[in-house]
């Protein structure tokens, strides 16, 4: 089978960006012409049949020109929520039934590729209810001299600021950081390999995962995956680090509760600060947990 890319002569019309619901959905919306619509036919049986394979990765080619991520809410330093936007998709289900009208119809000149919202997950309603309670907090402390490693604990802090663990879910360190590159203002800066200190990209950021690791350490939060440095840090009592690396250690745990989790992270002068909220009601089920 050909690849799509290669099938794709089809005129494809760029419309100017419209709100596609009520609280500005962008998207850029996408024509078929009936001469790209016949292409998809089977070969070698009069063209009665739809090649479906080819249908999916037209599907798949379009979702990647058109899907934007949702973007939820979260709070400012001050404590004020900063409103979230949805994003768009293609409407898989009303394609299917849209294209078949138009292929079948030969009256139909064109198709447009239907697309729906994708909601946050996180609202300012759910970030409201659940900054309510306060379940824990961690403070270390740093030098502000050491402007590279300064940076790198404020871009981790920032990347775990106000994200939610919603019940039942797995915080990954790694997964919501992200990989720590130079494209992202990660600098150079110590860190412990195989207990001997070294220079690397992202120096640091195991003081932020540390941090959070006892703000965590609370009942109704297991602890899934924890790794020790080789070495004692100083910014943390012996046995309470955590050592993270991209490719490498990771931290995470899991939110036993049945109210989501929501993290606050923060650089005060030469303080980290990491607190962990809930809404008020979850005090009720912290009493099940010895």
């Amino acid at each position: 089978m050909r690849l799509v890319a290669c099938a794709f002569i089809f005129v494809l019309f760029l419309l100017p960006v419209e709100k596609v619901i009520a609280n500005e959905v962008q998207s850029e919306q996408i024509k078929m012409k009936r001469v790209e619509i016949d292409q998809y036919a089977l070969e070698n049986v009069e063209k009665l049949f739809i090649n479906e394979l080819k249908l999916e990765s037209l599907m798949k080619y379009l979702n990647e020109k058109v899907y934007h991520p949702p973007i939820n809410a979260k709070l400012d330093r001050n404590g004020q929520v900063v409103s979230g936007k949805p994003g768009v998709t293609i409407d898989r289900n009303q394609f299917h039934i849209g294209f078949r009208e138009a292929f079948y119809n030969k009256d139909i000149h064109e198709f447009q590729v239907p697309v729906k919202p994708i909601y946050p997950r996180v609202d300012k309603a759910l970030l409201l209810e659940i900054s309510q309670k306060q379940l824990g907090s961690y403070v270390t402390h740093f030098k502000q001299s050491n402007k590279e490693r300064t940076t790198n604990i404020e871009l981790a802090a920032k990347a775990i600021d106000s994200h939610v663990v919603f019940p039942g879910e797995l915080f990954s360190f790694n997964t919501v950081v992200g990989e720590r590159t130079e494209e992202k203002g990660y600098k150079r800066a110590p860190v412990i390999v195989k207990g001997e200190l070294a220079e690397d990209i992202g120096g640091g950021i195991c003081q932020v995962s540390s941090t959070l690791f006892n703000a965590v350490d609370l009942k109704g939060i297991e602890i899934v995956e924890r790794y020790a440095h080789s070495k004692n840090v100083p910014y943390v009592p012996p046995g309470k680090d955590a050592t993270v690396s991209w490719w490498g250690p990771d931290f995470s745990f899991k939110n036993k509760y049945n109210q989501p989790l929501l993290l606050r992270a923060n650089v005060l002068d030469e303080k980290l600060v990491v607190r962990v909220y809930s809404s008020d009601i979850v005090e009720h089920f912290q009493k099940n947990f010895k």
